[in-house]
């Protein structure tokens, strides 16, 4: 996991960048934000989640281990979904 971290999406627009199928933002923060035109237009969705960070240092493992457990749930769903069998309307609802 090291290797992970949170990205400006300004790495993804510039020329060179990885081709995107799916980009899926989860701070709570951005939620009202307006994301760019991404190259490719791929399907975007929001998963809003509360930054466990930003939380009070007595209770910071359980907000981590909270959204763990909520984007472990979500990546499940998104990853058993038929997705050559959805139109991309379809898609950004599921």
């Amino acid at each position: 996991m090291s290797r992970f971290r949170s990205k400006s999406w300004d790495e993804f627009a510039a020329p060179g960048a990885p081709v995107l199928d799916f980009i899926i933002t989860v701070c709570d923060d951005a939620a009202g934000e307006i994301c760019p035109i991404w190259p490719g237009h791929p399907t975007t969705a929001h998963w809003g989640m509360p930054d466990p960070a930003a939380i009070e240092a007595s209770k910071i493992a359980r907000a981590f281990a909270d959204t763990y457990g909520g984007l472990a749930n979500r990546i499940t769903a998104f990853a058993a979904l038929k997705i050559s069998s959805l139109d991309h309307r379809s898609l950004q609802r599921k």
